[in-house]
């Protein structure tokens, strides 16, 4: 099966600062792939390449059959990249309705909905249509961040944190939307995550990252081997 998104031996520098060196990651559909590690590591400086936001400075980045090179962010959307960023980055003062169509825009007409299966797996956005975004909690913004990520209809879904500052039975749903997306979408999921007992519990892959280098690669039963928690302890 050829990977849906490899990354392979990228540089990523912030003036002369080298925030990346030499990071590969292989993500194979229908699976979860998990990149880990303490703050300030690079673990969102890679999510930023793959979309992206920041340009490589070495390597590439392969998605199916295309070479990404410089592409920018909304030619990597319309390819199939959804992103969910850390911190959400919902539009507070539109509604969930409003927030949901902003996904609309690289998609052709005919397709212009929301799939109904995002309300299936995140009900609390149906009830919530007519509500300004900023009005939500921080974890029905996650979902609503994830569902408007989805109304792209990405192959790749990037996601940044999902369950930084979220309670833990909005953590549950959003391990069982995943999962749901692994499972039944056959999508490829790639997400970066400090919760260690979410990564063990969805997560088929695992990368982990230290001052802007990988450190591990294996399964996520790894998550419990001394020399990989040795990488992620603050």
């Amino acid at each position: 099966m050829t990977a849906a998104l490899s990354i392979n031996a990228i540089d990523l520098h912030y003036g002369a600062a080298q925030a990346l060196k030499g990071i590969s990651i292989t993500c194979q559909p229908g699976k979860i792939t998990a990149v880990l590690g303490r703050n300030g590591v690079g673990k969102s400086s890679t999510l930023r390449a793959i979309t992206g936001i920041n340009h490589i400075s070495a390597g590439e980045i392969t998605f199916g059959d295309d070479v990404l090179k410089r592409s920018p962010p909304y030619r990597r959307a319309r390819m199939g990249i959804g992103y969910v960023p850390q911190g959400r980055e919902i539009f507070p003062l539109l509604t969930v309705k409003e927030n949901l169509e902003t996904g609309y825009a690289g998609l052709p007409r005919s397709e212009r909905n929301v799939p109904e299966y995002i309300f299936e797996l995140f009900p609390v956005l149906k009830s919530m249509l007519g509500r300004r975004g900023g009005d939500l909690s921080g974890g029905q913004q996650q979902q609503l961040a994830i569902g408007r990520a989805l109304v792209t209809r990405p192959k790749v879904l990037v996601l940044d944190e999902p369950t930084e500052g979220i309670q833990p039975s909005i953590i549950k749903d959003i391990g069982r939307a995943l999962q749901f997306l692994r499972d039944e979408k056959g999508m490829t999921i790639l997400l970066v995550e400090q919760f260690l007992d979410f990564c063990r519990e969805i997560a088929d892959d695992i990368y982990v990252m230290d001052r802007g280098e990988i450190m591990h690669t294996g399964p996520a039963a790894d998550l419990d081997l001394p020399e990989v928690r040795r990488h992620l302890m603050v």
